[in-house]
């Protein structure tokens, strides 16, 4: 997941993406209701933590302008110390998808940000990907390979998950390094060096990788690189 964590406290917005990067995921951080409305509406994430007492403008005020004048549908996990129903009520009023009390346990900010993707994406019986004896697993970052957990970095993790959600079809390396990196823009040759750790792990776990270089446009899944079963 990509996520947009706009929470004033540094603390607290520091711990969620230390916590959040750890498991495999991509998070930005926006300090103020003014800096979080621009990143909200000028890049694509996945789904966004909201504070609701921000500097500049409040969380209320920031859903409210996504939903309404930008026409986001991005999902919105609201985490705040409001613990009254008015401002429950209020924040689903302005477009809010779930509504959290700090304090809060990491573990739980991350599966219910998993709910609200998987919701949004349709995703919500089985959200495994599956691809000859590879099996990825988006909510735990966890692979397997012939039922053997294969142990993989947060970014060699991007790169499988876009892989395998449209095996077959050629990925360019511009938009591998955007699921990747986001706008971030990596070193000519870092994209080569991460494919061939994944490249490796898979040799490693299963005789042969999938990975198919296409010259001149980018990578796929391919069956017919896949070692017979």
């Amino acid at each position: 997941m990509r996520v947009l964590i706009i929470e004033d406290d540094p603390d607290i917005a520091g711990n969620l993406c230390d916590f959040l990067e750890n498991r495999g995921h991509a998070a930005d951080i926006a300090q103020d209701g003014i800096m979080g409305l621009h990143l909200a509406v000028s890049h694509d994430f996945d789904v966004i933590v909201l504070d609701l007492g921000l500097p500049g403008m409040d969380g209320l005020c920031l859903c409210r302008k996504l939903r309404r004048e930008a026409r986001r549908d991005v999902p919105i996990l609201i985490l705040t110390a409001r613990d009254v129903l008015d401002d429950k009520l209020a924040a689903f009023d302005c477009g809010a998808d779930d509504y959290l009390i700090k304090p809060f346990a990491l573990r739980e900010v991350e599966a219910r940000l998993h709910a609200l993707v998987a919701r949004r994406c349709g995703r919500v019986v089985d959200s495994r990907l599956v691809f000859d004896r590879i099996e990825f697993d988006p909510s735990s970052m966890a692979v397997l390979v012939d039922g053997r957990p294969v142990h993989l970095s947060r970014k060699c993790l991007r790169l499988l998950e876009t892989l395998m959600r449209e095996p077959n079809r050629v990925h360019a390396r511009s938009e591998l390094e955007h699921a990747v990196w986001g706008d971030e823009q990596p070193m000519s040759d870092t994209l080569r060096s991460h494919m061939h750790m994944l490249r490796r792990a898979l040799t490693d776990s299963r005789g042969s990788s999938p990975i198919e270089t296409v010259h001149g446009i980018g990578y796929r899944f391919a069956h017919h690189n896949a070692h017979p079963a």
